[in-house]
């Protein structure tokens, strides 16, 4: 096991009235327990290709000739929105960590929004020469992302030619006639299948996270073990009872139940994590929030946001449940000397130590503060940060998530609620084109 698990300061006796009592998270994890019967059978019989990607292998190998031409340029654009985006920013972030590359390798650039300042400015900053275009939609049909790519492909075209367009592009499509793949065949550049059985918010261990991953410089494999880690115990398991994910989701959904937990904050104290919390944030709340049921997920940082947000989490409303999620950092980092003090009496409690003594030592305070108010709260320890233990993180959450939909009795992997507003944007461009100006 990648990670620890620690749900007791969460619990009735150890917080109060606020915690779940074990009598009621024991009835959620026997309805979970129902739940696994399913997901081997999901996994049986193809319904869900998400439960055989962790072991899959086979796929990566023609994904690696397109990962080595987009090594090799400056910059690579990548166009796509919610899960097209949020999964292949995560793993990238253990390379980038928000300084750039590593030597020998593009910087991503994850364009998930369609803001033009900020679109334009991209635009004329990076060298488009040098530059490689990676576009993502499952439906082929993402007004925001065919947007985007409608607005580079003239300036693309202006740098390297018409001719030589289709080597600084690849389209990730569903194997159909849509706008998207039609777009890039009129441009002949490579169009890679994305399986439509594979909806975006769980896409991260296919191609969707995984060839941005490559190309900056991940072993996926190891992303995938660290998946499979996490996965097999459950499609083996006769009960639930000690299953990591299964656990989380009794808790959450008990909670909200029982006590009226509307919220759940992810809380990790890691700058590495913290694309994972805009991740986990759009899983829980697109994959629960139906019929009047889900949580509210609310992504924290730590430290951070203990200067931002602690004060409401312990001095307001007591509906939320935390999940402090710690990197082992002691000793990381260059130790304070004690000549670096100057002598100073009140500076004496930071004497050879580091960053990472502090950092650690934070995570570990807030989780008992948070505790000691009452406040439920789970405690994930990881030891080290890669590959392996990002796929483990990832696929606990994955699964925590399908529990929690069968717990709660909806559907995990649709989103009927959103495309209204879908509806709706097409129908104020056109209203707008009939008629210019802002709609009052």
């Amino acid at each position: 096991m990648f990670y620890s698990h620690v749900i007791d300061d969460a619990l009735e006796s150890k917080v109060g009235k606020q915690g779940l009592h074990r009598a009621a998270l024991d009835r959620e994890l026997a309805n979970a327990s129902k739940a696994l019967d399913r997901f081997r059978q999901w996994k049986a019989d193809g319904t869900l290709p998400l439960l055989s990607l962790p072991g899959a292998r086979d796929d990566l190998a023609p994904l690696k000739p397109h990962a080595e031409r987009f090594a090799k340029f400056e910059h690579v654009i990548v166009l796509g929105t919610g899960g097209s985006s949020l999964g292949g920013q995560t793993l990238v972030a253990l390379k980038d960590q928000g300084f750039g590359p590593q030597n020998g390798r593009p910087k991503l650039w994850f364009m998930d929004n369609v803001d033009p300042a900020t679109f334009t400015e991209l635009a004329a900053r990076l060298p488009l020469a040098r530059t490689g275009l990676i576009v993502i939609s499952k439906s082929g049909t993402t007004a925001e992302t065919l947007t985007q790519f409608l607005t580079l492909l003239p300036e693309f075209e202006a740098k390297v030619g018409r001719d030589r367009l289709a080597e600084h592009v690849i389209a990730i499509t569903e194997p159909s006639d849509n706008a998207l793949s039609r777009l890039a065949g009129r441009i002949g550049c490579p169009i890679l299948d994305h399986d439509p059985r594979v909806g975006g918010r769980f896409s991260v261990l296919s191609l969707v996270g995984l060839l941005p991953a490559m190309i900056a410089g991940l072993d996926v494999g190891a992303v995938r073990e660290g998946a499979a880690s996490v996965l097999d115990p459950v499609l083996e398991a006769s009960d639930a009872g000690d299953l990591p994910p299964a656990v989380g989701a009794a808790l959450s959904v008990g909670l909200a139940r029982e006590r009226g937990i509307g919220t759940t904050v992810l809380m990790p104290y890691c700058d590495r994590l913290g694309y994972f919390g805009f991740w986990y944030r759009q899983l829980w709340a697109e994959s629960l929030g139906k019929g009047g049921n889900g949580t509210t997920p609310v992504r924290a940082m730590g430290t951070v946001d203990q200067h931002s947000q602690l004060q409401l989490y312990l001095g307001g409303p007591a509906d939320k449940m935390f999940t402090v999620l710690i990197l082992d950092t002691a000793g990381k980092g260059t130790p304070i000397a004690p000549a670096a003090l100057g002598g100073d009496k009140t500076l004496s409690y930071l004497e050879n130590r580091s960053l990472g003594d502090l950092l650690l030592a934070e995570a570990d305070a807030t989780a008992a503060t948070l505790a000691k108010n009452g406040r439920p709260t789970r405690v994930m320890r990881i030891s080290t940060l890669d590959e392996r233990v990002m796929g483990a993180l990832m696929m606990h959450y994955m699964l925590e998530t399908m529990f929690a939909a069968e717990l709660l009795g909806v559907d995990a992997f649709d989103q009927p609620a959103v495309e209204e507003g879908k509806i709706l944007t097409r129908q104020y461009l056109a209203d707008r084109v009939s008629s210019p100006g802002h709609r009052s």
